[in-house]
């Protein structure tokens, strides 16, 4: 069974989605939230196998959200499911580590097909999403990469930058082994370099750590 986890501020919307999953006999809604602060600690608390995020909340938004479900757990699989697709919304939303991004327009089917594509490791962009995606992706090609990371993640770059292995970043930052294994492969993706080597001399270059003394 797939573990599922809604959040979303609107009632109607979270119990329209759950109720129709619910008769699915391969997904299971292990819990509900009311706006991203509370889903950032079921989820934590639950660990579902995929979290189905809404974007505009109040108390804490979706992108926020995310952000901090992922910072504490790297391998969280999260779905945006909104009804906004504009620039300050979409691209900020996948990096911050969403999985994939789908309309609320999307068919109820759609939705639960999406679920099963993320938990198996897929990545699900609908059509509209990936035009949008493409298009800022061309105008951020300038931006700076770094500024993607985490503040975790930006944590770990500095320690690789220092010749820490991942052992020693696991136990600098008291986090498990598997966890720095995981952000290290975001850092490497993010700032489209293969290997620590190359992330080492990226860090030096844009000057984010400073030469042991």
């Amino acid at each position: 069974m797939i573990k599922v986890l809604l959040i979303d501020d609107h009632e109607m919307v979270r119990l329209g989605v759950s109720s129709y999953l619910k008769v699915q006999p391969d997904i299971d809604v292990v819990g509900e939230a009311a706006n991203g602060l509370e889903g950032y600690h079921l989820a934590l608390e639950l660990k579902p196998d995929i979290i189905l995020m809404d974007l505009v909340m109040e108390v804490m938004d979706g992108i926020e959200a995310t952000k901090r479900i992922i910072e504490e757990w790297p391998e969280a699989k999260i779905i945006i499911v909104t009804s906004f697709l504009d620039d300050e919304k979409v691209y900020p939303a996948i990096e911050a580590g969403a999985k994939s991004y789908i309309l609320k327009t999307s068919s109820a089917d759609a939705i639960a097909d999406a679920i099963r594509e993320t938990e198996a490791g897929e990545e699900v962009l609908g059509p509209e999403v990936s035009t949008k995606i493409r298009e800022q992706a061309a105008e951020r090609s300038r931006d700076k990469l770094h500024d993607s990371l985490t503040t975790r993640e930006f944590e770990v770059l500095q320690c690789i930058a220092q010749g820490y292995s991942n052992q020693e970043i696991a136990d600098e930052l008291f986090i498990s082994l598997k966890t720095v294994k995981t952000h290290v492969s975001n850092i490497l993706a993010k700032l489209q370099v293969s290997d620590r080597t190359q992330a080492t001399i990226y860090a030096y270059q844009h000057q984010l750590v400073k030469d042991k003394e």
